[in-house]
């Protein structure tokens, strides 16, 4: 079955209401406020229902936190969320995967999705992110650059150069003219982490939020390459929503200041 014929069947269940709020989408102009729901529509309570959100890995504890807080503000909605590799997420999409807001790790694979038509309205940058090596708790291995990463016998980790923190990564030791040849490449960027945690590597380059959601699991060492390889984070409502009100209001919390205080406090930058 093709993804326009995945597309007209899940189209053809959306009730009455819903159909009306996608026309009502359909007319909605291209700037990075059409993600946005009035504060009326929300003290309303008109929002319930389900929501899917496929967010990038990296957005894991901040958008579980803030799904719990759009549960409780809203009662009578879920939020449901799929994380993982944002390049995976986006081909998830595109295939025909049901969801109903897109958060990515990066400007290149969230065109993969608004080139595919299947975003409604342009897509809004939310935060950003850096990277940042994560050692074993104390760096033993003494790792205070980017550049020592390249020593023999130090098993390092990356992200697949396909996934946003992998391509982040590959960008800073371009830009540094470092070769680097890890143990392994991963599916995004807590698979990463996760080889440190479990002590089969000696490091890994991971995003800045990462090390700082586990704790004393790791040690971060920053490095100025980093900030060659910024990372712009895009959120968008999917064309093929069926709870557009809903979604469109977890996307005003994630931008609201409450949405923006939660992420900056796990590390994340500022749009």
């Amino acid at each position: 079955m093709t993804r326009t014929a995945r597309r007209n069947r899940r189209m053809s269940q959306v009730s009455g209401v819903g159909a009306a709020a996608l026309l009502a989408l359909s007319g909605c102009s291209s700037s990075g406020s059409d993600s946005s729901v009035s504060a009326s529509d929300s003290a309303s309570g008109k929002i319930s229902g389900d929501v899917t959100v496929f967010a990038a890995a990296s957005l894991k504890e901040s958008f579980t936190a803030l799904g719990k807080q759009f549960e409780k503000e809203h009662p009578g909605t879920k939020v449901t969320f799929s994380f993982g590799g944002s390049d995976s997420l986006a081909a998830s999409i595109t295939g025909g995967a049901p969801a109903d807001v897109f958060a990515s790790a990066s400007p290149r694979t969230m065109k993969i999705v608004t080139d595919a038509g299947d975003a409604s309205g342009a897509p809004a940058t939310f935060v950003r992110n850096e990277l940042e090596i994560a050692t074993l708790p104390g760096n033993p291995d003494k790792i205070g650059s980017l550049a020592d990463l390249t020593e023999s016998g130090l098993k390092v980790v990356l992200c697949d150069k396909e996934v946003p923190c992998g391509a982040a990564a590959q960008k800073a030791l371009d830009a540094s003219r470092l070769k680097l040849t890890p143990v392994s490449y991963e599916q995004d960027v807590k698979a990463a982490l996760t080889k440190v945690e479990l002590k089969e590597a000696d490091a890994a380059v991971v995003y800045k939020t990462d090390v700082r959601a586990a704790g004393d699991k790791v040690e971060g060492v920053e490095f100025p390459e980093s900030a060659d390889a910024v990372n712009d984070y895009p959120i968008a409502l999917l064309k093929d929503t069926q709870n557009a009100e809903a979604a469109k209001a977890f996307i005003a919390l994630v931008r609201s200041a409450e949405g923006q205080k939660v992420l900056t406090e796990a590390g994340f930058l500022k749009p």
